[in-house]
């Protein structure tokens, strides 16, 4: 009798275990998140911050009692920014069993990873890879990203080297996934509004002098100088410019605001233009969620960290509304539902890119970078 009771128990166990893999529901104590970004390295001012604030969100969530009543776990990885390292990276969050990603940062690094994520059936969130061909080439149902992409951005950085009054440019980039893109995007903007551009290279990320592409650029006598790449790179240029007198207009992307390129450029830095996210300071969420970070990690937030949060918000809305974490369900609720977050009220395209969320200008002005008007 009681081996019958044993084996009608095991039967009936089995048959739970089975009901819930069909309806892709988990039997795991948590819900896995992978939080990918680079920890190390020159980039890790960017991933750091982003880390910090999914952080916040899985305490934020696990708070109120977690999704689907279960907690969420966080699963860190650091990929340094470099496709090789990403891949196999993604292979190990994939092998972890987690449900969702939050990341890749570089758009390289995304890139590289996305098609494990893919063929594993793992969503990704990216707060900060931009580059259109991740959401619009269509190769990636299982990409979202809470960050508008290049093609917005090249637009404003155009937009302002006409205010500025370019008629002559060069544009140059550190030949990278989103270096090249973005940079390629604004040569063919300026390029449009008829301005000649003179010079369009691509620089060795890393170099300790860029004294070769300096005197190109001065030889050349441009108004503006367009910078596709990120601040390691963008610091050492504008410095060895402007101690050569280069007096050309500077304009980068969201790559290069960072308070890690004020501290290196030092003086050099003043009146540097750089595209990034719009300022949400005044956001109700973003408010509180500042003030957290700050309260729990003595800093200001990074710039993706409000993207990093929204898109745990974004994910968590959308397994609830599954109700449960199986793969298709949950990509069919990232596209219908609508979510608050610090960046304010957002969605996504049929491509996966954000609805509600774009781009403004800022400048440095006094050591700091300030919304241009």
């Amino acid at each position: 009798m009681k081996q019958s009771i044993i084996r009608w128990a095991g039967s009936i166990l089995a048959s739970v275990i089975t009901l819930c893999l069909l309806s892709g529901v988990s039997i795991a104590d948590t819900i896995k998140i992978g939080v990918a970004s680079p920890y190390s390295g020159d980039l890790a001012s960017y991933g750091i911050p982003a880390k910090n604030a999914a952080e916040i969100a899985v305490k934020a969530i696990n708070a109120k009692g977690g999704i689907l009543g279960k907690q969420v776990e966080l699963l860190a990885e650091d990929d340094v920014c470099e496709p090789n390292t990403a891949t196999t990276v993604a292979a190990k969050l994939v092998a972890a069993k987690v449900v969702a990603v939050i990341g890749h940062l570089c758009s390289g690094a995304t890139e590289a990873a996305l098609p494990t994520y893919r063929d594993a059936k793992v969503i990704v969130i990216s707060p900060a890879s931009t580059n259109p061909t991740l959401t619009l080439s269509g190769k990636y149902p299982n990409f979202f990203r809470t960050i508008a992409h290049d093609a917005a951005q090249a637009d404003l950085q155009v937009a302002y080297a006409l205010k500025l009054g370019t008629k002559k440019a060069a544009v140059i980039h550190d030949k990278g996934t989103y270096g090249k893109g973005l940079a390629s995007l604004a040569r063919d903007g300026l390029e449009k509004a008829n301005v000649e551009v003179v010079l369009f290279e691509g620089i060795t990320p890393g170099a300790v002098d860029y004294s070769a592409l300096i005197r190109k650029i001065s030889r050349a006598k441009v108004d503006t100088v367009v910078f596709g790449g990120y601040h390691p790179e963008a610091s050492k240029i504008i410095k060895q410019a402007r101690q050569k007198k280069i007096n050309a207009n500077f304009i980068s992307g969201d790559g290069v605001k960072d308070p890690s390129f004020l501290k290196v450029a030092g003086k050099y830095a003043e009146k540097y233009y750089a595209s990034a996210p719009t300022d949400v300071s005044q956001v109700a969420m973003a408010k509180s969620v500042s003030d957290e970070y700050k309260k729990v990690f003595g800093s200001d937030v990074g710039t993706f960290s409000l993207q990093a949060y929204a898109a745990l918000q974004a994910l968590a809305g959308s397994i609830e509304a599954a109700g449960s974490t199986n793969y298709d369900d949950v990509v069919k609720a990232m596209r219908a539902k609508k979510v608050n977050t610090p960046l304010g009220t957002i969605n996504f395209d049929a491509s996966g890119d954000v609805l509600g969320a774009g781009f403004a200008m800022y400048q440095v002005m006094d050591g700091k970078f300030v919304e241009a008007k």
